[in-house]
């Protein structure tokens, strides 16, 4: 019997084209305030978990509600997009392996997630899952200029909910991609979620969510 080959996640590229996606990165606790808010010691450094690509939704601008969950979270976040991997990369040459940015979100199971923390087991099956990870249209680096202070928001059903700027993270683009890049080779193709500001809270079906960056394209979902 021959199986086929899985179909390549892809992202489409502002001004045409297509990026296709390998792994998903994601950085934790890489704002203050939203530290504070999930209770945890901000002094501790980010750290890193992983989605599948498998993850981004396949379906554009639907979420559909995911099983076995009853709280439902909106993350959004700053996407980095890389066209050049490596290890050891120097900081002050990180930007140098960057394609593009996009808006994000990081889509979490809070309960599930809350149960692992409890019971110190990996958050896995509270952030992974079909359409964990929507992701809009990827701006070119050279059309995105600097993104180091950017405003960066969610709104739901025309609410805000999350407001913040990119200079509040711990750990800028360059810094992430050094240090996540002296645990594992990185490869062109791979997304890294740069974190997420304060102000994290429950969908449900029938909610609109509106992620903005500015100098990027919005991403826009519907929970289904």
């Amino acid at each position: 019997m021959t199986l086929e080959p899985p179909v390549q996640p892809m992202l489409p590229i502002v001004g045409g084209g297509r990026f296709p996606v390998g792994r998903i990165f994601c950085v934790g606790r890489n704002y203050s305030e939203h530290a504070r808010e999930m209770g945890d010691a901000v002094a501790e450094p980010p750290f890193f978990f992983i989605k599948p690509a498998s993850c981004l939704p396949t379906t554009p601008g639907k979420l559909p509600y995911p099983p076995r969950t009853e709280d439902l979270h909106h993350e959004v976040e700053l996407v980095v997009a890389l066209e050049l991997g490596g290890t050891d990369i120097a900081e002050a040459d990180a930007l140098r392996h960057v394609f593009g940015y996009a808006a994000g979100l990081d889509m979490t199971r809070r309960d599930l997630q809350g149960v692992a923390k409890d019971k110190r087991r990996p958050w896995d099956m509270g952030k992974s899952f079909d359409a964990a990870a929507p992701v809009g249209a990827i701006t070119p680096a050279a059309e995105a200029g600097d993104l180091g202070d950017v405003a960066i928001a969610l709104t739901v059903d025309g609410e805000t909910r999350q407001s913040g700027r990119t200079s509040e993270m711990l750990w800028n683009v360059p810094a992430i991609i050094a240090e996540l890049s002296t645990y594992i080779r990185l490869m062109p193709g791979d997304l890294i979620f740069t974190g997420t500001p304060a102000g994290v809270g429950a969908v449900v079906r029938g909610n609109v969510l509106e992620a903005r960056i500015e100098g990027l394209a919005p991403l826009e979902v519907e929970i289904v």
